[in-house]
Formats: structure tokens, sequence, C-alpha cells
């Protein structure tokens, strides 16, 4: 078989997973830093997204919970205050960690790109 064919054999064989995502959004309330047990820094915030019209669900808009363990991305995320407009690009994570309760885990967009792209009204 031809080097060429066999490329193409392998490629077509080989499943190309993707885990991307971008945002854009409301910040519920200003972005919180915590710093771990394990001595890691990072800023947690809440993303309110609108659901696209001709959504089959009554609920109109998603929560979701979002993460930036980066200090490039966390020097851009700690000037946020709720009510800003922003987008965010990044991954669907599952973390795990351990509380006094036991092992836990949490879903959230582990953010790797932000800007902010308006500023929420005074008020």
């Amino acid at each position: 078989m031809a080097r060429g064919s066999e490329e193409a054999e392998e490629q077509s064989r080989t499943v190309l997973d993707r885990n991307e995502v971008v945002l854009v959004g409301r910040v519920a309330s200003d972005p919180q830093e915590k710093e771990l047990p394990s001595g890691d820094t990072v800023w947690l915030f809440r993303l309110v997204v609108r659901r696209s019209d001709g959504t089959v669900s009554r609920q109109r808009v998603d929560a979701l919970e979002c993460c930036a363990w980066t200090p490039r991305v966390q020097r851009s995320i700690r000037g946020w205050r709720e009510g800003d407009q922003v987008e965010v690009g990044g991954a669907i994570r599952r973390r795990f960690f351990r509380t006094g309760g036991g092992a836990q885990s949490r879903v959230e967009v582990e953010v790797s790109s932000a800007r902010l792209r308006r500023r929420a009204a005074a008020g």
C-alpha cells in the first residue's frame, strides 16, 4: 500500500475529539479569588447566558460556573463587576476536590481567554 493511502486510512480511523466553548453573557456577581489548600489561586464567577429564541424549554437563561487558573486570564477577570457583558473561551471541565464532607466534584467552564465587551451601567 502506498504511504499516502496509509496516512489517509489512519486519519479516517482517528476520531478528533473537541472540547471548546465560547460564551457571551453577563457576570452574575463580582468574580471571587479563592486560594486552595494546594496554594494555587483560582478566580471563580458565574456567567448568565441567554438561550436563543425557539428553545423548547421555558428556561430563558443558563447560569454557568466559570474558573480561571492562569495569571493572564485572572488579570482580565479581576476588573469585572456584576452586570458586565463579557466573552469567554475555554473548555468544559469536571474538577474533583476534597472537603470536610468528603470527595466532591463540579462541572465548570475552565476559561482560557476572556474579554470585557461592555461595562455594566453604573447604578
